[in-house]
């Protein structure tokens, strides 16, 4: 099992392809055994990816707590470190966005591009809804929330209009959560990293982030909501710009690979790939 000790944790990490380096940071509960799989995505045949569980979960060790997201960040720079990588392009996906942010500012050296999907910034800027309260839901009434939560326009209305399409959905996602059913130190685990969540604040330091970055969410995205993403074109002084992901909820979520969705992984390939100019 590839691991690497970085003293305070010992990190489970993945590597593949060819080409540019590219270090993906994952999302709540990011356990790199679940699908869907970045290595099966559009860029997996055009990028070497370095993907890892972070601090807590997955295959990495459950360090004593409190965690911080500056925890979470300098674990992203001691991993490209150990694995000889000075500098690469970053993507950070939800949770992982928060954590990119940190990479970037704390460790600006290491990220030359980035790429923040459905995420916030915290503070000011807005903040990714808490999870807290699945938590404290069971069953078909903790799916049928996360269903909201991922795409708002499943409300009861559309629900009962769509509902053999709905019925699918509750069960693909139950059956995934049976699947994620947690020991008790791997709730440990996730609850270490929902508590460093909730202080996920990078607003008032959006201005040191230098290098060029691309920020894309969905537009029915109810964990992370687009407002979100406009705040912080608007604050960030680096060379950044939109992606257009109308038609999808959180993270490009769909019940099928929409034209939408494969137009932002192209997107998000062009932006790794050659320079930009700042958006006007």
């Amino acid at each position: 099992m590839p691991t690497c000790d970085l003293g305070a944790v010992t990190v489970y990490f993945e590597q593949a392809g060819t080409g540019e380096r590219l270090l993906l940071i994952s999302g709540t509960g990011g356990d790199l055994r679940n699908p869907p799989r970045i290595f099966d995505t559009p860029l997996g045949p055009r990028f070497e990816i370095l993907a890892y569980d972070q601090r807590g979960l997955g295959q990495t060790s459950i360090p004593e707590g409190p965690y911080t997201m500056a925890d979470y960040g300098d674990d992203g720079a001691a991993l490209l470190a150990a694995r000889g990588w000075d500098s690469c392009l970053v993507m950070g996906i939800s949770f992982g966005g928060m954590v990119a942010q940190e990479l970037a500012i704390r460790h600006p050296e290491c990220v030359r591009r980035l790429v923040l999907a459905c995420t916030s910034s915290g503070g000011a800027g807005g903040a990714s809804i808490p999870f807290d309260e699945l938590a404290q839901l069971e069953g078909e009434a903790r799916v049928q929330r996360q269903i909201e939560m991922m795409d708002t326009r499943w409300d009861a209305a559309r629900r009962a209009e769509r509902a053999a399409e709905y019925k699918v959905m509750l069960e693909a996602m139950s059956g995934h959560l049976r699947l994620g059913q947690q020991s008790p130190e791997a709730a440990r685990g996730a609850a270490l990293q929902l508590e460093a969540r909730r202080h996920h604040d990078t607003w008032d330091r959006l201005a040191t982030i230098a290098c060029p970055t691309l920020v894309c969410g969905g537009r029915y995205d109810g964990i992370a909501p687009p407002e979100n993403s406009a705040r912080w074109l608007r604050r960030s002084p680096a060379p950044s710009w939109p992606s257009s992901t109308a038609g999808t909820g959180s993270c490009g979520r769909t019940r099928r690979r929409s034209r939408v969705s494969w137009a932002s992984w192209r997107r998000v390939r062009r932006v790794t790939t050659r320079p930009r100019r700042r958006a006007r």
